[in-house]
């Protein structure tokens, strides 16, 4: 299927992704953290990939991070649900994140519960496959109980995921150190 990217950045960004590519299980590494050794248990074990795609994909509001032209960073709280590899969310085509993406397409995406957290750092692009647009909408309704539908005229972005951080407040909870998670780029 085609995501068709529109005309960010002076350059048109289309790409096929397919199912291989947007379900693929990116490669677990221990992140450089200088002065953070103490978060770091003896022997490194990875989080699970699995553990980032549940917070990932229960979490209610998430945090969408953006920049504005001039390099001002913009954060602002979002719903949206996680779904074959990517995160969607909608928002309105004139708000400041909206303008922010059509200048600068990359993105943060974080779950609520930071002593949890999961930070997703990747390229936004607006979703225009129909089919692709339908799934959202369905799995939004489901998650939210409201319907995408009443806001046709808003886009819908798609998060492609470039690299994922994971990290534990208590390693008591969940057995696993700081991780990093980096997707493939093609």
């Amino acid at each position: 299927m085609v995501l068709n990217l529109g005309k960010s950045v002076g350059i048109v960004r289309s790409r096929v992704l397919t199912q291989k590519n947007r379900r693929c299980n990116p490669k677990a590494s221990r992140p450089h953290m200088p002065g953070y050794g103490m978060m770091f248990q003896e022997e490194w074990k990875a989080l699970p990939w699995s553990w980032a795609v549940e917070r990932l994909s229960t979490a209610h509001n998430y945090w969408a991070a953006t920049t504005r032209k001039d390099g001002r960073p913009h954060v602002m709280p979002v719903w949206g649900i996680w779904l074959n590899g990517m995160f969607y969310f909608s928002t309105g085509r004139r708000s400041r994140k909206s303008r922010n993406l059509a200048a600068n397409p990359s993105c943060v995406i974080c779950p609520e519960g930071a002593s949890e957290a999961v930070i997703l750092e990747g390229l936004t692009e607006e979703l225009n496959d129909s089919i692709v647009r339908r799934e959202v909408r369905e799995a939004y309704k489901k998650k939210y109980d409201s319907d995408l539908d009443s806001y046709s005229a808003d886009p819908i972005y798609a998060v492609q995921p470039r690299v994922v951080f994971g990290l534990v407040e208590s390693s008591d909870k969940i057995r696993g150190n700081p991780t990093r998670w980096r997707f493939p780029t093609s």
